[in-house]
């Protein structure tokens, strides 16, 4: 079964609404609207032009009727029980059809889709002039009204019908999209933490955009993997082909007689024998041939023995007695390279804490440099004039080997005081070595 972090980050992925997802839905939603308003309102005019074409046709055909019965000449009418034409002579006639009727150009009949009185509905008059008497009849247009009403109603109502469709399988099929974009971003985030092998593997399946962009990551992660690859057997070629003449060297100066400048060259001979095996250490990090061999050791102590063996004033915290099932020549390894950069780039106090399963490595300088903590650390490079001067390998040995037994190390600055704070989180707590039974 899935975990509750699982489950939480899948509802607020989809909760959340700058998702492309939302987006897709929102302009199919909101190009389906401007559809559905565009037919309706053409629907719309069509059907009331038709109302009002069919509420005139009736108001002058009952004109007719009317002009006849004013006149007292018989009416043909399509059923022999149709009333006679109701209609309005003179001053009775609305003070509105007058004047339409007045303003004619010419002797010509007017009509007039009268909402004065919404109580009552809607009428179509139609007026003329009959022997220099106006004569108006009018019809009821509530029929038409109400058809009119209940199309728009009904149009509204499949709107919303297809709105309520079309969204959940825009979402549907936007997901199967984004499912592929999301499997993009895992690789690339993936090749991202070090993982070279990652691979989108959907070359062969797809030949669409989001195909495109999965070939395209993939031959990245190809080429990128085989330049790394080239520069990790570069450094390990030149570290190999470097030890020989400098065990020769270690040997050549041990055999010179004492004096300043065979001080001078032996600590030179001594510095460059710490960067071959630097070297040969971060090629064997990057080539994953480290293995760890953890066990149960009392952290605190493993801590203050490193700091005893760099030679240099220290201060040093323990809470409690922490036992790290870790492997201790790797710890070693880590807290001092960590305590030597902070000595060597940073300023005094450096300070040790050690608080459960982390250690806090410390110092008041400067502060590491934004582009070593947005990029982390990059061998041959120090960051900053002010951080001092070194190959910038302590920092990548340590962090490749916090990766070999388990650990996190993370690096920031301190906001008050300033200075660089390394912090080394080791995995979970081990039980404290047993007892050895009294000797007898």
């Amino acid at each position: 079964m899935p975990s509750d972090d699982g489950l939480g980050h899948a509802l607020r992925r989809l909760t959340d609404l700058r998702s492309l997802r939302w987006k897709i839905a929102a302009g199919v939603a909101a190009a389906a609207c401007a559809m559905a308003l565009g037919i309706g309102v053409l629907v719309h005019r069509t059907t009331e032009a038709r109302s009002m074409n069919i509420g005139r046709s009736t108001a002058l055909r009952e004109l007719d009727a009317a002009e006849a019965d004013f006149r007292g000449a018989p009416t043909a009418r399509t059923s022999p029980s149709a009333p006679a034409a109701i209609y309005l002579v003179g001053d009775n006639v609305p003070d509105q059809l007058q004047k339409r009727l007045a303003s004619a150009p010419r002797p010509m009949v007017v009509t007039w889709y009268d909402t004065r009185k919404p109580a009552q509905g809607p009428r179509m008059w139609a007026a003329d002039r009959v022997d220099g008497t106006v004569l108006a009849v009018w019809v009821d247009m509530g029929a038409e009204l109400r058809s009119v009403q209940a199309l728009d109603r009904h149009m509204r109502y499949a709107a919303l019908a297809t709105l309520a469709v079309v969204v959940p399988l825009t979402v549907l099929a936007a997901e199967l999209v984004l499912r592929r974009l999301r499997r993009v971003a895992g690789t690339a985030r993936r090749i991202k933490r070090g993982d070279l092998d990652a691979r989108t593997r959907s070359r062969s399946r797809s030949h669409d955009e989001i195909g495109e962009i999965s070939s395209a990551v993939d031959l990245m992660a190809d080429a990128l993997q085989d330049r790394l690859h080239n520069e990790q057997r570069f450094t390990a070629d030149v570290a190999h082909e470097l030890r020989t003449p400098l065990t020769g060297l270690v040997t050549s100066a041990s055999l010179l007689p004492e004096s300043e400048a065979t001080d001078l060259v032996r600590d030179r001979v001594q510095v460059l024998r710490a960067l071959v095996d630097d070297l040969l250490e971060i090629s064997r990090l990057d080539a994953g041939a480290e293995e760890a061999d953890a066990q149960p050791v009392p952290l605190g102590e493993l801590v203050a023995e490193s700091l005893r063996r760099t030679g240099l004033k220290t201060r040093i915290a323990v809470t409690g007695q922490p036992v790290a099932a870790t492997d201790p020549r790797r710890l070693d390894r880590i807290v001092t390279n960590l305590v030597l950069n902070a000595h060597r780039h940073g300023a005094a106090p450096v300070e040790v804490t050690v608080d459960g399963m982390t250690v806090v490595v410390r110092d008041h300088g400067p502060g590491f440099p934004q582009e070593l903590l947005d990029h982390g650390p990059q061998r041959f490079r120090t960051g900053a004039a002010e951080r001092g001067h070194g190959h910038g390998l302590g920092l990548t040995i340590a962090l490749g080997q916090a990766h070999v037994i388990g650990a996190r190390l993370t690096l920031a600055n301190a906001a008050t005081p300033r200075g660089a704070v390394a912090t080394l989180e080791l995995p979970g707590e081990a039980a404290p070595p047993a007892a050895r039974p009294p000797a007898t």
